[in-house]
């Protein structure tokens, strides 16, 4: 795994340009639900909070000024994205590091308030140490939020409106796109089931809260949506859910 995620590392230092500000809080994914509608978060005023993949740094901004954290903590594979995330955290003095979610690197345990993954967690190579490792950082009764594609939504797609079930839901395992984004920048991940997400939060400990399957956000509503084949789209999201959030706690 450890060649993998080095191919990964190479890849997303490639393409972290064009993630920049995109998918972040308040936003849980493609056209869902903001944390305004589904009220995921606690109370986080002066707490400590720690962003799984943190990209661009625009959540940690966002738990900063709008949520009032006084700790802000990430992780993330990219070099690029760790620079960029320090630009947009200037003032805040973050503690980010660079490094692969799945892997022990010393952050403290039983500290924090709140972890949190948005659209990031689904790239990890070992889900079961990955979780492992969130729940030791977690205080006890703190809480772990994460968003992701829907695991069915990779398997839907839309042609001239169409929309059909492509590939194996039931196979789990690794997939490759050789070229990430439009670039040479072969990305591979690990496709997994709805309820392989839900038991190995159980196993690692967790007590599952909410489970939503996501629903075109607010703004959307009063929005037409023309036929679209692109993989994300306000005309499929409404026929599919695009996004899984769940939150759980320790």
């Amino acid at each position: 795994m450890n060649q993998l995620l080095e191919s990964n590392r190479k890849s997303w230092d490639k393409v972290a340009h064009y993630f920049n500000g995109v998918d972040a809080l308040p936003s849980y994914g493609p056209f869902t639900q903001t944390e305004d509608e589904l009220k995921l978060l606690d109370d986080l005023q002066n707490k400590k909070v720690l962003d799984i993949g943190f990209g661009s740094g625009h959540s940690l901004k966002y738990m900063a000024e709008e949520k009032g954290a006084t700790e802000l903590w990430g992780v993330d594979l990219s070099t690029e994205q760790k620079l960029a995330a320090e630009k947009t955290l200037q003032g805040l003095e973050p503690r980010l590091f660079c490094a692969p979610m799945e892997q022990e690197i010393d952050l403290p345990k039983d500290y924090f308030d709140c972890v949190y993954s948005i659209y990031a967690l689904g790239w990890t190579t070992d889900l079961k140490a990955t979780l492992k490792l969130i729940h030791s950082y977690l205080k006890q009764g703190g809480s772990f939020v994460f968003s992701w594609d829907h695991p069915l939504y990779a398997h839907i797609s839309s042609e001239k409106g169409v929309i059909t079930l492509n590939g194996s839901y039931q196979q789990e395992g690794l997939h490759t796109f050789e070229k990430f984004k439009g670039e040479n920048a072969p990305m591979t991940i690990h496709t997994r089931k709805l309820a392989t997400y839900i038991n190995e939060l159980i196993q690692a400990g967790f007590i599952i809260e909410k489970v939503v399957e996501s629903d075109e956000g607010a703004h959307f509503k009063d929005e037409d949506a023309p036929v679209s084949d692109q993989y994300y789209s306000l005309y499929k999201t409404r026929r599919f859910p695009s996004t899984l959030i769940i939150k759980a706690r320790k």
